[in-house]
């Protein structure tokens, strides 16, 4: 298995996450604390900074992280939180509330991004966009943890299967193999 080429900016619609091999985006009540101490391959992050234009997140996730900007604080950009109360959302500097159809407010954020990339930070968001047909990439980060509970990428019962191919035209379409041991630390018993 190799890592994708670095990620340009595009003007695509990424459904972007850090998840858990169980397939867990966040835990329970929203918690990312499980994220630290992952470690990314060197120039990731500054990557991301690099080519987003702008954030399309959740209200669900704004309300359980606050005033936190992506990627530790390094991106700078817009963020909209898309949401069917704003009158009642915790206003913040450079962020939007946005009570609409999410087709719209992919719109509102590309035209914000001025031809970068919009990150969507949201399972519930990404997977209304997958279904209208309005994500570019999905753009996934693996961490060696088990959660066992919380927020799942893709939760959408009783849907078809969604069949996806890789975005480098010459990688055959493959399951992608990792093979882990337990640490130390998740021993039974201790």
């Amino acid at each position: 298995m190799r890592d994708t080429g670095p990620q340009v900016a595009e003007g695509k619609v990424l459904w972007h996450f850090t998840m858990s091999l169980d397939g867990f985006v966040a835990g329970t009540n929203n918690d990312h604390t499980w994220m630290n101490g992952v470690t990314f391959r060197p120039g990731l992050i500054a990557e991301y900074v690099a080519t987003t234009g702008a954030v399309l997140g959740g209200r669900k996730g704004w309300d359980a992280t606050g005033d936190d900007r992506p990627y530790g604080g390094a991106w700078h950009g817009p963020i909209f939180v898309l949401t069917h109360h704003p009158e009642d959302a915790r206003p913040a500097d450079r962020v939007t509330f946005l009570n609409c159809e999410p087709a719209e407010a992919v719109r509102i954020a590309l035209a914000a991004a001025d031809g970068k990339n919009v990150e969507v930070f949201s399972p519930t968001i990404g997977r209304q966009l997958l279904e209208l047909g309005l994500i570019d990439e999905i753009d996934l980060h693996i961490a060696p943890v088990l959660l066992g509970d919380g927020i799942r990428l893709y939760d959408n019962p009783g849907s078809a299967p969604i069949p996806l191919r890789p975005v480098d035209p010459d990688e055959a379409p493959a399951v992608v193999n990792v093979r882990y041991r337990p640490s130390e630390a998740a021993t039974p018993g201790d």
